[in-house]
């Protein structure tokens, strides 16, 4: 609020919105295992639609007209912005000063906007001798720019990480910890209940002193461009590895596989900034239909970086250790899998005949 105060603002207000951020945004694309090109998992892209919301909200409750946000003309976050207020109301105006001509001959680029806050004392976190920039909410926090952009730079010594230690400094001594869902959602810790908040904030505090979900990505914009990022999100790492261990107890096969196909779009369409949308609704609730039986608890051995399967429990578990088993007897016949693959062979046999392979 001082900052803002200082800053000139005739009014300011923060929002806590951190628990409607885990509950509502990052939750659900948990539940879809999206991560943006096998690797991101999409801290910053979240929450910008909640960002928006919150401050329509805000705008609508004091009678302002504009939403302006700092973010460049060349990111993903200027698409975030704007396609959210805009899907939410269609008549905001938005105000971009990066993407405004006489504001980039002012400031080009960051250096000058560091200069121009020093000046004037506005604290921000960049500085000329660490130029990159940090975004940080509860999920993650994401680094970029700055010296970040040559990529002969090792990212993961030359950042400041602030949620977690490297894994050459993690204990020498693995650390467990128990994580219960209830219809793909955490619900208790260690055995203890949970928010969705106080979930990821403990394991936050859990994977970071382990070392856990640092990563360095060469990723592609949705403006075109490609960027370097490095991230870290202990928490939310971990609970993606816990998940999946449930899932991979409860989930059809079918149901699985089609989730892990549209999974890939879905963290486009967040990405992008895409939440408000149609198609984006349909597959929220095609999550949590999928999700209905995806209950259970997940041990896991944190240990340098790494995130180790102890055990995996669940009253809707499909694996039925009496079929799976190489041994003699239970209910599977193995006769049946000679029918089974008669039927399944007819299309290449018809073909090897058709059109015969050397070999």
């Amino acid at each position: 609020m001082a900052k803002a105060r200082n800053c000139g603002a005739n009014s300011a207000r923060i929002v806590d919105a951190r628990e409607e951020l885990c509950r509502d945004f990052a939750f659900p694309v948990l539940q879809w295992q999206a991560k943006y090109e096998g690797l991101y998992l999409l801290g910053t892209s979240i929450a910008r639609p909640l960002i928006a919301k919150v401050c329509l909200q805000v705008a609508r409750e004091v009678g302002a007209d504009a939403f302006a946000h700092g973010a460049t003309g060349k990111g993903n976050d200027q698409c975030r912005f704007q396609l959210a207020a805009e899907a939410l109301n269609p008549a905001v105006k938005v105000i971009a000063p990066w993407r405004i001509e006489k504001f980039r001959a002012t400031f080009p680029g960051r250096r000058e906007m560091i200069a121009y806050c020093e000046q004037k004392r506005i604290p921000v976190k960049a500085s000329v001798a660490k130029p990159y920039s940090s975004d940080e909410n509860c999920l993650h926090i994401s680094y970029e720019a700055g010296e970040l952009e040559d990529l002969t730079t090792n990212g993961l010594e030359l950042v400041d990480f602030g949620m977690t230690v490297s894994p050459q400094q993690a204990p020498d001594a693995v650390e467990n910890v128990r994580i219960e869902f209830a219809a793909g959602l955490p619900v208790r810790i260690n055995g203890k209940d949970k928010s969705p908040l106080a979930a990821v904030t403990e394991l936050n505090a859990i994977g970071g002193r382990n070392g856990i979900g640092r990563i360095d990505v060469v990723e592609n914009r949705f403006v075109g461009m490609k960027s370097r990022g490095v991230y870290e999100a202990p928490g939310m790492t971990i609970l993606y590895a816990a998940l999946q261990l449930i899932e991979q107890l409860t989930l059809d096969r079918d149901l699985e596989h089609l989730r892990d196909r549209l999974a890939p779009e879905v963290a486009e369409l967040v990405y992008y900034g895409f939440w408000y949308a149609a198609k984006m609704d349909a597959l929220l609730a095609f999550i949590r239909q999928a999700h209905e039986h995806t209950s259970g608890e997940v041990s896991l051995n944190l240990y340098k970086g790494n995130i180790l399967v102890d055990s995996r429990t669940s009253p809707k578990s499909l694996y039925d250790a009496g079929i799976a088993s190489m041994e003699g007897g239970g209910s599977y016949n193995q006769t049946d899998a000679e029918g089974f693959l008669r039927i399944q062979g007819l299309p290449i046999r018809v073909q090897g005949r058709v059109n015969p392979r050397k070999y």
